[in-house]
């Protein structure tokens, strides 16, 4: 199942960096960034390349710990209000059925795990990188977004094994891995 958009009514990404660093901060930022992400929208650069530079401009060289807090904080204080409440629902139905519900984001696992842990779900997400505790502005790996998410699907588990496969997705990066579900639902808590 689809993090952003899917689960949450917003980018959780996005709403990160306000709650982190406020909208004056969030708006000056992403202006100052607008050549990238035009280079990004002309397919210019890659979605992770764009990605890395928002990180870093944002959060470069913050200490791992302070990091940690301030996501755990986010996921406290913010990511509840975001939570579509039909997908709180769905979860929940299909919690009380006993199915296995695997979460897969674009957005950073340090606070995505959070709302996973609460929710009993496991999580796939991109990582970040920390270099001597600080964060380098980079990503660990791929970027968790398209094929990557179907990639790390299959790494982590044996689809043959399952017998029914639900997949909830809500935008072009989620096509690849919505092919994968016996059944895949597009938009479906809007």
């Amino acid at each position: 199942m689809d993090f952003d958009g899917t689960i949450t009514e917003k980018d959780s990404f996005l709403e990160f960096i306000k709650y982190a660093k406020g909208e004056t901060a969030f708006y000056t930022g992403f202006l100052l960034n607008s050549p990238i992400l035009v280079a990004f929208k002309l397919k210019l650069i890659s979605n992770q390349r764009a990605k890395e530079r928002i990180l870093k401009h944002f959060f470069g060289k913050m200490n791992s710990g302070d990091f940690e807090k301030l996501c755990r904080k986010f996921s406290k204080e913010k990511l509840p209000s975001l939570i579509r409440p039909k997908a709180a629902k769905e979860i929940g139905k299909l919690k009380a059925a006993g199915v296995e519900i695997v979460i897969v984001s674009a957005s950073a696992e340090d606070w995505v795990k959070y709302y996973c842990e609460e929710i009993g779900a496991k999580w796939i997400a991109s990582k970040l990188q920390f270099v001597n505790d600080c964060f380098s502005g980079k990503l660990e790996g791929r970027n968790c977004y398209g094929a990557e998410k179907t990639r790390r699907i299959k790494e982590l588990y044996n689809l043959s094994d399952y017998q029914e496969i639900y997949c909830y997705g809500d935008s072009r990066g989620d096509l690849p891995m919505l092919a994968l579900g016996t059944a895949a639902f597009y938009k479906p808590f809007r």
